[in-house]
This record gives structure tokens, sequence and C-alpha cells, in this order.
């Protein structure tokens, strides 16, 4: 069987399976239609909307001057804001939209396949790292056919409307292929041109991202691809997302067969999808239907076919796929994808507790960042906003982290009817190269692996003696604080290293097992905070090094997480006087425990004079923040208020930042009055 009719038939089961999935969202797609009908652009749940508002602002593509001028002229709710900002973004396109547009088309080729002598188109694909082609399961089912076809870039006309000749690049699935029918999804190498070079640092390639907040519905779609065959093509604009499903997106555009493997864009040529097939229109009893009518049959050709949607993969669903592959195959040229595909072993979308990250060796030699100021003028001049970052963000880009930050409460500040902030308005006091670098200087702890068969308690366990006894006062605090069973223990001239041992393990999974927090990243928090409260040394550098990225004077908006939250409050004693007035946020705090609050400057728990007033957020799965809330042991007025975390975010400074009554707060007091 050619390539070709095998290409047809396995379509033929992607459009069966799409129409099926068609009719089942038709409650959700009348729906949809309904409210849009009535009024609503973006008929989509408000956290999809709020994600989706805060990409935007993260990532310029509002600019936060308009996104404040499209919200600042009369109250409103949260959906209403966020529909706001998302008006101006479909509505106003900035004047690169097009320049940015051609950059991503140059990532996409026609592919065909050598069958018979001849060269037969079989659909389309892109450029998704500087060696890997994405098309469909069905246009590339395995490597064996794959050899015998190859990928044509720059198949297009120029802007005199005359065909450009095109780059032809044969497929090296030898060197690596990757596919998979249900997702209809086929990623395979693309080998270099006759300059030798990766055909991504010709073509360009397209950065794909695991996160959250790339479309919602009502939004446009833009697609590229090679329509039958034919050179390059575009639909743009005069089209939508309909239904978002698991794995799958309904949208409506202009496509044909030959569309099959393009890209599926955003306005901000982000891809979101991998297009697929159309939905044909199909009778009670599941038959395509054609556009008289009357039934499809095989011979009728797919231009008879009633089409009346699209479906296209999506790509969160394809990198959670590769995600799960053995790590051998993710150490090829999956870890070329980018930063935010999560695929990357050193610089993953959501990055997983990985032990070797424990407590890094002297090969740790990366140039050290440092702090960032706000620029002038900010919130009046006399109005600083800090943010001050926890534990393990070691060897990591200041503004890429306060771009970060700014995304989490630009959501909760939407959410909560307020304008958005500028990332460029905040100071960002980094001080995570110098943590590790203390820490490294003063700990000799040795390298821990990924194949250590030492338990999260015992490899995180600090190797000086006295950080070591405040890292297992603090586990065996918290294990006790969430109700953890008791134990005969044994007479205290009997007990053993291997005793103590034994009780740290069962705490750590205690606690792992009560929170939505894993052992390791439990572990690794403790470690660094009782590193921090243990040694004047690496406290005194630490502080120095905040001390370095500070307003002098004015009124001060502090919001802190995690360890941060620990430096923040010792910083209180060390503040220049000019600095009348501190509005404090804490976030994922472990100020409630008595293993820490106590070891503090300000020697004990008691509200700092400087502080005016102290809004302190805790998610009950966050086992850093097991203390809370703080206002049972603290002296001096503060408020607690806990929030519900997604599980796999359960200490995550974005989800923190994201809900309005934290962000709400913050943005209140950054109203100019």
């Amino acid at each position: 069987m050619g390539a070709t009719q095998r290409t047809g038939q396995e379509h033929v089961r992607q459009v069966a399976a799409a129409a099926e999935r068609y009719r089942a969202t038709s409650d959700a797609r009348r729906a949809m239609e309904r409210q849009q009908d009535a009024g609503v652009p973006f008929p989509d749940s408000r956290q999809a909307l709020a994600a989706r508002a805060a990409r935007l602002l993260d990532r310029h593509a509002v600019p936060a001057a308009m996104a404040v001028e499209a919200v600042r002229a009369e109250p409103l709710a949260a959906p209403d804001a966020y529909e706001r900002i998302l008006g101006v973004s479909k509505e106003l396109q900035a004047w690169s939209f097009l320049p940015r547009g051609a950059r991503a088309a140059r990532t996409v080729a026609r592919i065909s396949v050598r069958e018979n002598g001849r060269e037969l188109p079989l659909g389309t694909g892109f450029l998704v790292s500087p060696h890997l082609l994405m098309t469909n399961h069905h246009v590339l089912a395995n490597a064996e056919a794959a050899r015998d076809c190859f990928a044509e870039f720059d198949a297009q006309v120029t802007i005199d409307n005359t065909p450009q000749p095109p780059t032809r690049l044969g497929l090296d699935p030898d060197a690596f292929f990757v596919a998979d029918e249900r997702l209809d999804f086929t990623l395979v190498l693309v080998a270099p041109g006759p300059d030798a070079r990766p055909p991504g640092e010709t073509f360009g390639w397209n950065r794909l991202s695991a996160q959250p907040g790339k479309l919602v519905i009502g939004e446009p779609v833009n697609v590229i691809g090679h329509p039958m065959g034919r050179l390059k093509e575009i639909a743009v604009r005069d089209n939508m997302l309909q239904v978002r499903l698991d794995d799958f997106l309904h949208y409506q555009t202009d496509t044909e067969p030959g569309n099959s493997g393009s890209p599926v864009f955003n306005d901000q040529w982000e891809v979101v999808a991998l297009h697929h097939s159309g939905v044909p229109k199909t009778d009670d009893q599941g038959r395509l239907l054609r556009k008289d009518g009357q039934v499809w049959q095989p011979g009728d050709g797919d231009d008879a076919v009633e089409w009346v949607s699209n479906e296209g993969v999506r790509i969160s669903s394809i990198l959670r796929h590769l995600a799960q592959l053995p790590p051998g195959t993710r150490s090829g040229p999956l870890s070329e994808m980018g930063a935010e595909s999560g695929l990357s072993p050193t610089e993953s979308a959501v990055p997983a507790p990985a032990p070797a990250a424990a407590v890094p060796g002297p090969a740790a030699t990366a140039v050290a960042h440092t702090g960032l100021r706000a620029r002038d003028g900010a919130f009046g001049g006399r109005r600083h906003l800090v943010f001050l970052h926890g534990r393990s963000q070691e060897h990591k880009h200041p503004d890429m982290l306060r771009g970060e930050w700014t995304a989490g409460l630009n959501q909760g500040l939407v959410r909560a009817g307020l304008p958005p902030v500028d990332p460029a308005d905040a100071w960002f006091p980094y001080y995570g190269d110098r943590l590790v670098q203390e820490v490294s200087a003063h700990e000799a702890v040795p390298h821990v692996t990924e194949a250590t068969s030492l338990s999260p308690a015992e490899a995180l366990a600090p190797a000086s003696p006295t950080a070591r006894a405040v890292y297992e006062e603090m586990i065996s605090e918290a294990a006790v604080r969430w109700n953890i069973p008791q134990e005969r223990q044994p007479e205290v001239e009997r007990i053993a290293r291997g005793d103590i041992v034994k009780g740290l393990r069962r705490q750590l999974s205690w606690l792992a097992a009560r929170s939505d927090l894993d052992a390791w990243t439990i572990a690794l928090t403790l470690h660094d905070v009782a590193a921090y409260l243990d040694d004047r040394r690496v406290r005194d550098a630490v502080l120095d090094c905040v001390l370095e990225t500070l307003p002098e004077e004015g009124e001060v908006i502090l919001v802190s997480h995690s360890l941060g939250t620990v430096v923040g409050m010792d910083l209180t004693t060390r503040l220049s006087p000019a600095l009348r007035t501190i509005h404090l946020t804490t976030v994922g705090s472990p100020l409630g425990l008595d293993s820490v609050f106590k070891r503090l400057l300000i020697g004990g728990p008691k509200r700092p004079d400087a502080v005016v007033d102290w809004l302190n957020a805790w998610s009950p799965s966050d086992a850093v923040a097991i203390g809370c809330p703080l206002a049972d042991d603290w002296s001096g007025a503060l408020s607690d208020v806990a929030v519900i975390n997604a599980r796999d975010r359960a200490h995550n400074i974005v989800e923190y930042l994201s809900h309005p009554e934290v962000a709400g707060e913050i943005g209140h007091h950054l109203e100019l009055r």
C-alpha cells in the first residue's frame, strides 16, 4: 500500500472521530452561540479569561497603558475587565502582527512523498525546534513512510505574486521519530541542508508552550498551510475558537485536506493546536453528508463533503504526552524545544523538584545575576512595589522571574477589577545565586543525583550539625501540626541515629501525603530555611544582597514568598529610616513554625513597628505554610486569608498572586491617592 493510500485511509478514521467529538459537544457549542448572540464576546470560563488576560499583559501583547485605559473608565466586575483587555487584543493589532506572521510562515513546509516515480503532496508540517518538524500521524505514520518523504520550505509566492523557488530538505527518521495515533501527531528530524545548518537556524522555529492562557473561546485563530498541496496559504482573522475539549479544539476557519499538519496560531503567533481534520456534517446515523444533503460515498472526494468546522490537537496535550516519554528520548532533540515546552532539562515550564537541585556544588559557576530596580516615577515615585522571592531561584534571570510574578499579580488584579501593573514598575531584589554560593561555601554537602537511594529527608539534610538540628525540628513540628500519629519513642539514652532518620523519613512522608507537595519540594524548602536561620554568614550575605536593590525612601508594598517571607521579616530590622511605611503581604510562609519565628532577628512572633498592615495568604494544601494561620501565634494586627491553590501548584507564587483577595490588597495600596 502506498503512502498516499495509507494517509487517506487513516485520515478517514480521524474525520469520523472528529465528527463524533463534534456531535458530543453540540450542547456546549449551542450554549456558546447563545451567549454570543446575547453580546458576550468571549463565552469562556472566568479562570480561562483571567489566564488569557494575564498572558497578554505579561507578554506586552496589550500595552499596559492601553489595558489600564480599557478598564479604568468605570468599576468593572472581573469577567468584564478580562473581556475589555481581550477586546483590545482582538480589535487593535500592532504593526508587528504582519511581519511576525510572515516570520511564523517561514517555519511551515509542504510534505511530499516519492512514490512510483512521482512526487505527491501529503500534507503540511512546521518546525518546533532547530531540528524537529511536527505534522500529523496520518501524514507520517511511521519511520519507514518518512524515509520516502521530504519537506519544502518557502513553497510560496513572492510579494510580486510569482512562485518562489522552494528549499527542499530530506527527513531523517532514523535519527529521531516519535508519533502517537490518538493525538494524531508526529515529530521527525529534518536533515540539514547543503550548508550543514539545522533548518531552524535558516527558517526559524515555533516555541511551543505548555502554559495556559494562549486562547479563549471567541478569539480568532490563524492557520498557515498547503491545502491540496498548493503553494502556502493562510486563513487569518475571520474565524474563531468554538469549543475546547481536553485534548482537542474546534474552530471555524477555511481549510482544506492539504492543511493536515498545519500550525494553528493565536493572534500573537503562538501555536495553540496542530490542525488535523475538518469536521463533516453528519446524519443521525453518523454518516458523512455531501453539500447537496446526500450521504457521502468514498468515491465522491473530499470536495463534496459538507464541512461544518475544523479540529486541532491541543499543543499542551502533545507536550504532556512528550513529557511522559522515557528520559533517554527526552534528552535528545526534544530538549531543544524551548523553556515553556516543559521538555528542557534545565528550563522546564513547570519545573519538577529534582534531587539534583538540592545544593549545587562548586561546579555551578554561572555568572551571578543581580536585582532589578523599578523604573523612575513608578506609582508616583513615592510608592514602591517590591517582590521578594523564595528559594530555588538560582541561575534564573531576574527579568524572567519578575515577569512571572507580575503575570500572577495581574491575573489577580484583573479578577479584582483593578488595573494591571507593568513588570518594569516593580523592584525585584535577587539573592538566588548568592544564597547558593554561601550555602555551598559553608556547607560541604555531597552532590545528590537522581539515582540516589537516600530518601528526601536524608539526602537534603544540611551537613552542619546545628543547621541539621533546625531542619529536623521544622519537619517534626510541621508533622505534629498536621496531626501525625504518635509512635512510642525509645528511651532517650537509647535513641540511635538510625531511629532519628527513620522518624524523619516518616514525618516527611506524612507531610507529602497530607499536602499537595512532594517530599522533595518540602525538604528542599526547609533545607534552605534551616541554612539561612542557622548560619549568620549566610543570613548576612542574603540580607546584604537584597539591600543592594531596594528603594531608600517612601512607602513600600512588600510582597514576599516562602523563604522570602523569612528574609523579609529580618529585612525590617535593616531598612532605611526614610522608608516610613511598609504594607506587607506574605504568601506560602513558614513563619508560623516556632522553630522559625524564634530565630528571627526581630526576636520572636511580633509584628515589626515599621509594618503598618499585614496580609498573610496560605493554602491548606501547602505544607510549607503548615504553621498558618499566623494570627494564632503572632502579636500585632494581621489578616490571614486561606486560598485554594491548584493541586500541582500548591506552593506556587503565581498561583497565590492570582487570587483576587491577595492581589486586590496589593492593588489598593498601589493606587495613587
